[in-house]
């Protein structure tokens, strides 16, 4: 399965250049290990798409319910660049 996903800049970022190695999200999507993550780059100052994008995959998941100051329902993943 892919999943297209906003991410703000400072996070596509590290991501696109493979810093980032984890992603926490709500799991709205019963995401997978497996699972591609198309990480779209947003910029929140003009709501836009700036058209970059990088592909993930998830390799492990944990569900982050009890995390104090995390509403319950959200999963972290660790992902590696395709």
């Amino acid at each position: 399965m892919e999943h297209k996903l906003k991410t703000t800049p400072i996070f596509f970022a590290d991501a696109a250049c493979g810093a980032k190695t984890f992603e926490i999200r709500k799991n709205d999507r019963n995401f997978q290990v497996g699972d591609f993550l198309r990480l779209e780059e947003y910029d929140p100052s003009t709501k836009k798409y700036t058209g970059d994008w990088v592909l993930v995959t998830v390799s492990y998941t944990i569900n982050l319910y009890g995390i104090p100051d995390l509403p319950n329902g959200f999963i972290g993943m660790v992902i590696e660049k395709v």
